[in-house]
């Protein structure tokens, strides 16, 4: 049974029928290849066929589940840009995909000590540090260690030291941050909501790339 507080990722169903609909016409034909980019591909033709898209390309092991939903699988080019329809980083529209995890602990952490792996951070000053959920193992990319924030209870905080395969630390300073609270790594309304193209700007990955790896590797729900 997956823990409440693993890495997961949030498909909102509002902001997809959103997008659809402002991209929806007679000739719109959507991509949901590689499962629809990582964010299910049942949950987005259901959204899809609500918002008036009835066809999409997708990999041969969907077709059963694309018309079960009520669409047609697509033969050729999809005539949407993925961008526009998930809301990633380069396109129009909401964003569909949150990343969330949730805080694991806290500690203090001294001035000079470091963290993570071969302690690429080394405090400054005495702080707090948080161990949050979300690792290389479930495709939170390596790269994004000292140079990304998440966000918690609607404050940035950076992430500090090397990703590790399950965790992330967090610098969280003196902030009333708490054991199991919400981590949100971007996505969502809040401060974090364009977090992603901060990891393609650190990464050189696209925004396409990374939420497609990501929701392949972690449980995820649908949301409103």
């Amino acid at each position: 049974m997956r823990s409440p507080r693993a890495l997961r990722a949030q498909i909102s169903r509002s902001a997809l029928e959103a997008n659809a609909i402002a991209l929806a016409g007679p000739d719109a034909v959507a991509d949901l290849r590689r499962d629809a980019y990582g964010h299910g591909i049942a949950i987005v033709a259901a959204a899809l066929n609500a918002a008036g898209v009835h066809r999409a390309v997708v990999d041969d092991r969907d077709s059963d589940t694309l018309r079960h939903a009520g669409l047609t699988p697509a033969e050729g080019a999809a005539t949407l840009d993925p961008r526009d329809l998930f809301g990633l980083p380069g396109g129009g529209g909401e964003p569909v995909m949150r990343l969330v995890g949730s805080v694991l602990s806290l500690k203090l952490l001294r001035a000079g000590e470091g963290v993570s792996y071969n302690y690429t951070h080394v405090a400054a000053q005495d702080t707090r540090i948080a161990l949050v959920s979300g690792g290389y193992g479930q495709g939170v990319v390596r790269a994004i260690g000292n140079h990304a924030d998440v966000e918690i209870a609607g404050v940035r905080h950076p992430i500090v030291g090397r990703v590790a395969m399950d965790v992330c630390v967090v610098d969280v300073g003196h902030a009333p941050v708490q054991a199991d609270d919400e981590v949100v790594y971007f996505g969502g309304a809040g401060p974090a909501a364009g977090a992603l193209a901060e990891w393609e700007r650190v990464t050189g990955l696209r925004g396409a790339e990374i939420v497609c790896a990501l929701g392949l590797h972690v449980a995820r729900e649908e949301a409103a």
